[in-house]
């Protein structure tokens, strides 16, 4: 039951938002750091293609992935954008709050079961 696609999907997806979360809170905490380069979460597709696929294994092992951003840079050698920044923490975290309605969906429908 906790091991289907669709739970192991919502837990991947749950891991990955909190990656990234804690990447853009990174960045904005180096938003002055001389030559700091943000940080940018990855893990949708690798995410989309192993949940087509099909198979549990893969879709657990679907994990995110931190790359360096190739922007420009201001004169300091930083890149990081705070107005990019903040967008993308209030995306993730109304993703989050969305994959964990999911999760509690996934389980008032168990809990209606077992109880009938």
């Amino acid at each position: 039951m906790f091991d289907d696609v669709t739970n192991v999907a919502l837990r991947s997806a749950l891991d990955g938002l909190a990656m990234r979360q804690r990447t853009t809170a990174d960045n904005i905490a180096n938003i002055q750091t001389p030559h700091f380069l943000a940080g940018k979460v990855q893990f949708e597709d690798a995410l989309r293609q192993a949940v087509s696929d099909g198979d549990t294994a893969e879709v657990g092992g679907a994990t995110g992935s931190i790359a360096r951003s190739i922007e420009p840079t201001r004169e300091d050698g930083n890149n990081v954008n705070l107005d990019e920044e903040t967008l993308t923490a209030q995306k993730t975290q109304m993703s989050y709050s969305l994959m964990l309605r999911a999760v509690d969906d996934q389980f008032g429908v168990l809990k209606t079961s077992i109880s009938g």
